[in-house]
C-alpha cells in the first residue's frame, strides 16, 4: 500500500464570476459580477476534479485554507484534511460582507509550501495562476482546475475532470511527466474594450500525460545510449559550484562519462565545477568532504528492485544525507526501468527509519533532457 498523498489545496471563491454576467473576466470586479447575480463556481469546479479521486479518500491528505478557500469543500467531501492557513474574511481583517483577497491566495500558497505537500491543485482562472506563480519559491508542481474566465496559462486540465485524472494517474503509480507551462494573463480592462493583449509572468511544474514517446527514440522504444546521455546532460545543466556526489551505477556512471571524468561504477565520487575531487568514497570519507558545504546527491535505481538508498550505495549514510538534505536528492531513471516496476514505488533502506519516512514522498526524476516525470518514494509505514 502506498503512503498518504499530501495535496495542497486552494480556492478562489471569485474566481470566473465575471464570465456569466458579460464582465470578460472577474479581477477587480467581482463586487459588480456578484451584484449582477452571478453565482460563484470555482468551488464546484475543484469538486468536480476531487470526484475523481473519491475512492483514493482513505489515501490522501488535504492541506488547505479556511472557509470557501477549501476547508468547506474538504467537509462536505469528506476528505482527511487540515486547515494551515486563515483567510482575511476567517480573521476579520475585511468588512462585514467582503470577500478573499488576491493577497490570500498568495499567502495560503505560501503556508502550503511549507507543509511538504506532493501536488498543490488549485481552481481559479489565469489570474489565480498568476497569484500561485508570485507566491511559489520552490518548483512544487502545480496543477490548475480551470474555473475562471481567461485560461490561457498552460497549467490548467482541460477539464476539471481531466485535472482529477492526472491526479488519478499519480496515485495509481502511472509514469506522470513533469513539464514547465507557461503563465499567461491578458489585460482585462483593454480586453472589454475589444483588445487582446496576453502576456507571460514565468512559468511553472504542472504534472502531465505521460509522453513516452520523444526525439531520442525509434519504434516507440528507448534506445539507451541516447537516453543515458540526455540524461547525462540534464544533470550537467544543473550542476554550479556545489559539490556533487555521484552515486554507483551505470546510469549515474553516463554523467561522469560525458564529463570525461573516471568513475567508480560500483562506489560512490565526488566532483565539483565538473572536475573529479575524490573517488571510490566511504561513508567516513564523505562525511569529511561534503562538511558544512552544500551538495547534491545524484542517485539511480536498482532495476526491477526500485531501491534508490540502502541497496550498493550504503556509503551513503543517514547523516550523509541529512546533511545534504531530501531537496537535494537528484534521482536518474529511465523510463522502461520505471515503468518496469508496475507503479510499485521507488523504496530507501537507509537503516535509519525516521529518515526513511522524512524522504518519502513524489520526486522529480530525470528521464531524458528537460524531460522529468513524478515518481513516488514509498513510506517504510505503508509499503
Amino acid at each position: 500500500m502506498a503512503g498518504m498523498f499530501r495535496l495542497g489545496m486552494v480556492i478562489n471563491p471569485l474566481a470566473g464570476l465575471g464570465g456569466s454576467v458579460a464582465l470578460k473576466g472577474s479581477d477587480n470586479v467581482a463586487k459588480e459580477a456578484l451584484a449582477r447575480g452571478a453565482e460563484p463556481k470555482s468551488a464546484l469546479r475543484m469538486a468536480q476534479a476531487l470526484t475523481v479521486i473519491l475512492p483514493y479518500k482513505e489515501r490522501i491528505k488535504i492541506l488547505t485554507a479556511s472557509g470557501d478557500m477549501g476547508e468547506a469543500l474538504c467537509q462536505q467531501m469528506g476528505f482527511n484534511y487540515e486547515v494551515v492557513y486563515q483567510s482575511a474574511v476567517e480573521q476579520g481583517l475585511v468588512a462585514a460582507g467582503q470577500h478573499t483577497l488576491a493577497t490570500d491566495t498568495q499567502n495560503a500558497v505560501k503556508r502550503l509550501e511549507q507543509q511538504d505537500l506532493d501536488l498543490l491543485m488549485f481552481s481559479g482562472g489565469d489570474g489565480t495562476a498568476r497569484d500561485v506563480h508570485q507566491a511559489l519559491d520552490t518548483e512544487l508542481p502545480v496543477l490548475g482546475v480551470p474555473a475562471g474566465v481567461k485560461i490561457h496559462s498552460g497549467v490548467y486540465g482541460i477539464t476539471p475532470q481531466a485535472s482529477g485524472m492526472v491526479l488519478k494517474m499519480l496515485l495509481d503509480g502511472e509514469l506522470v511527466s513533469i513539464m514547465s507551462a507557461d503563465v499567461m494573463d491578458i489585460d482585462e480592462s483593454a480586453f472589454r474594450n475589444g483588445t487582446v493583449k496576453a502576456r507571460r509572468f514565468g512559468e511553472m511544474c504542472v504534472p502531465a500525460e505521460p509522453r513516452y514517446i520523444q526525439a531520442v527514440k525509434m519504434g516507440g522504444k528507448e534506445v539507451d545510449e541516447l537516453v543515458l546521455a540526455d540524461m547525462a546532460a540534464e544533470v550537467i545543466d544543473l550542476m554550479e559550484d556545489e559539490l556533487f556526489i555521484m552515486g554507483s551505477g551505470s546510469t549515474v556512471a553516463a554523467v561522469m562519462e560525458s564529463l570525461g571524468l573516471d568513475n567508480t561504477l560500483l562506489g560512490v565520487d565526488v566532483i565539483q565545477e565538473q572536475a573529479l575531487v575524490a573517488s571510490d568514497l566511504s561513508a567516513a570519507q564523505l562525511l569529511e568532504i561534503v562538511a558544512g558545504q552544500p551538495a547534491k546527491l545524484v542517485i539511480t535505481l536498482i532495476g526491477g528492485q526500485g531501491h534508490i538508498l540502502g541497496r550498493g550505495n550504503q556509503q551513503l549514510s543517514p547523516a550523509l544525507i541529512r546533511q545534504v538534505g531530501k531537496d537535494n536528492i537528484i534521482i536518474m531513471a529511465t523510463k522502461t526501468k520505471l515503468k518496469a516496476l508496475e507503479g510499485r514505488p521507488l523504496i530507501v533502506d537507509s537503516g535509519d527509519p525516521e529518515l526513511d519516512k522524512a524522504l518519502s514522498g513524489y520526486y522529480k526524476v530525470i528521464t531524458g533532457y528537460h524531460d522529468y516525470v513524478m515518481y513516488q518514494v514509498a513510506n517504510p509505514d505503508f509499503v
